[in-house]
């Protein structure tokens, strides 16, 4: 019934497919579904290999008559689960035809397509429900009361700037994503980033009454890059420092170049802020560059964070093929380091 061209046609299919009868025995498997369930997928039970609830009853429908029927089905190696769209189909002869799509990357965009809603949904809740709750104050008695109202209208430009700072980082993010397959070329000196990014922190610097030490030479090599994106990614890193790290006193700003780094092919620039504040447990640290995440979720409202500077400056730098590393210890302070490919290797 299943000739040598049926065989040929699902081996050269790249996703895994099964031929099943009836009964629910598997009677033919090209070499993917084969990998997948393992060599004695032939002629098994295939009720034995997709028992998961959803997947189990769409096959129980194909098999007792229905045409057609598609489920989800996740499978687990080692760590790693894969999701696998499972779509059943009739082809005669009594013979239905099982194809499974890996669909693991869409799942995972689509839960975070969810949370990232959430998130920017309860990060904005919060302002608008302060905002709307002071409006009404004021339009009561509170609105002829001086010393009330001048609190209450300090308060609600403080959540106001929150709610801007957010919608700009929203959409600077989004910029970031847009782009961030077209790998950038025009030649940029790192020297000429970062001393405008620190002009343009120096009120903050000198309000936090912090010490900075520069220590980038001059004879730096250019690295292709996008010249507004870095100073972005520099302006939130050392911005970071100015908050979270502004009780050592200090801040480090240095940059070397380096003849090879493990997971680039060439040279690198290696630039790192240091600070020496309280420092960050290292239990945080893998999730420090995801969206919206805070290690202290009350002192970073308060001091104007939005939780998506460091998402930023990791899209940035892997638009530039670039790495950033962080280290930190309790105590001791927290060291970033943004690592770039040279020019000379493009």
């Amino acid at each position: 019934m299943y000739d040598a061209a049926t065989t040929a046609l699902i081996a050269a299919l790249p996703h895994p497919v099964l031929l099943v009868d009836m009964a629910g025995s598997v009677v033919k498997a090209n070499p993917p579904a084969t990998d997948l369930f393992g060599a004695r997928i032939a002629g098994a039970q295939i009720r034995a290999h997709l028992r998961q609830p959803e997947v189990a009853g769409m096959l129980e429908r194909v098999l007792d008559g229905a045409q057609q029927g598609s489920a989800n089905f996740t499978s687990s190696s080692g760590s790693r689960e894969t999701v696998w769209h499972v779509i059943a189909r009739h082809v005669g002869d009594g013979t239905v035809v099982l194809s499974l799509g890996d669909v693991s990357d869409i799942e995972a965009a689509e839960a975070q397509r969810r949370d990232f809603v959430a998130n920017v949904s309860h990060e904005l809740r919060s302002p608008l429900t302060v905002l709307s709750g002071f409006i009404e104050t004021l339009q009561g008695p509170a609105g002829d009361d001086p010393v009330a109202r001048a609190e209450f209208l300090a308060i609600m430009a403080s959540q106001s700037e929150r709610m801007t700072g957010l919608v700009a980082d929203l959409l600077s993010l989004s910029r970031v994503e847009a782009a961030e397959k077209i790998r950038p070329r025009t030649p940029v000196s790192i020297d000429m980033v970062l001393k405008a990014t620190l002009a343009a922190l120096r009120p903050q610097i000198e309000a936090a009454q912090l010490v900075v030490s520069y220590q980038v030479p001059d004879t730096l090599d250019d690295i292709p890059g996008d010249y507004d994106q870095l100073v972005q990614v520099f302006h939130n890193l050392i911005e970071n420092a100015l908050k979270y790290g502004s009780s050592g006193g200090r801040i480090e700003l240095s940059a070397q170049q380096m003849a090879a780094m493990p997971g680039f092919d060439g040279p690198v620039l290696r630039v790192s802020i240091r600070d020496y504040g309280e420092g960050i447990d290292p239990v945080h640290i893998p999730r420090l560059t995801e969206r919206f995440y805070r290690v202290d979720k009350a002192r970073s409202r308060d001091s104007g964070g939005t939780g998506l500077g460091l998402a930023i400056v990791k899209h940035i730098l892997s638009r530039h093929r670039g790495r950033l590393l962080i280290r930190s210890a309790q105590g001791e302070g927290t060291i970033f380091d943004a690592v770039l490919p040279c020019a000379h290797r493009i």
